[in-house]
Formats: C-alpha cells, sequence, structure tokens
C-alpha cells in the first residue's frame, strides 16, 4: 500500500476513534502533501512523500529543541508526540554506526582528506540515506571525519 493511501486511511481510522491528536496531524501531513501536489501539478510517488514526511519530521525536531531551550517542556512533548506519529510512516531509521560505516566508504572511494571536500562526501552520503538518517547526524559524522 501507498504512504499516502496508509496516511488516508490512518485518518479515517482517527475520524471514527475520535483520537483528537492523530486526527490534527495526519490532517496536516496530508495538507502538506496536497500543497507538494499543487506545487508539482502532478500526484507525488512514494520517494516525494517520504521527503515530504522527513521534512516534517526535521521541523519538529527543530521545533522541539527550541522549546528544549526555551524552557517550555509542554510544547516539547506535544511536539515529540507529533514527531512519533510522522516517523511512523517514515522508513526505519539506521543507527550511527551504519551511517558511520557507509561515510568511512564515501570518504575513501571520494579520496577526500580535508572540510574542503565535504561537499563531495556529502554528495555520495545523502542518496544512500536520503529518509533513513538524519542530515545533521550525517554532517557532523563527515565533520569529525575529515577534521
Amino acid at each position: 500500500m501507498a504512504i499516502q493511501e496508509q496516511i488516508v486511511n490512518d485518518l479515517k481510522e482517527a475520524m471514527r476513534n475520535r483520537d483528537t491528536v492523530k486526527l490534527s496531524v495526519l490532517r496536516m501531513v496530508s495538507s502538506v502533501i496536497k500543497n507538494k501536489e499543487l506545487e508539482k501539478k502532478d500526484s507525488l510517488n512514494d520517494e516525494e512523500v517520504l521527503s515530504v514526511l522527513s521534512s516534517e519530521a526535521k521541523k519538529r525536531r527543530e521545533a522541539i529543541s527550541g522549546f528544549e531551550n526555551a524552557g517550555r517542556p509542554e510544547l516539547a512533548e506535544g511536539e515529540k508526540n507529533e514527531l512519533e506519529m510522522i516517523q511512523s510512516y517514515l522508513p526505519e531509521q539506521m543507527t550511527e554506526e551504519e551511517v558511520r560505516k557507509i561515510i568511512q566508504e564515501a570518504v575513501n572511494t571520494t579520496g577526500a582528506k580535508s572540510m574542503q571536500e565535504i561537499g563531495l562526501v556529502m554528495k555520495e552520503v545523502m542518496p544512500k540515506v536520503k529518509g533513513k538518517a538524519d542530515g545533521n547526524l550525517v554532517n557532523s559524522i563527515v565533520k569529525e571525519l575529515l577534521s
């Protein structure tokens, strides 16, 4: 079943169960997907839907960090719940060790030795980990290995 169909089915189920939190998150996700479709003037494939979901998950992570830094744990908790729901539609995230292995292979393949060559490594790594690893984690590991 396509991811978008799964979201619509879960949305209907949330309506039947009167699960207001899940309903709110799924409506927001459906809205973002619909806006991307309107922007593209065509329906989205699963890869594009995953990209939208990854972007929404990233927004939630940033909001959680911001709320925690501002001393607002109750708002951070709400964002964590939303993030958890969004992540349920994303592929399982890679562990740090798996990401590190892929990055090390990319560093060896490209022959990168300094921070000036970070773009080469990122260009090699990102297609392999897209949707499966957080970009900030990838970036920090690449910087660590090239330093």
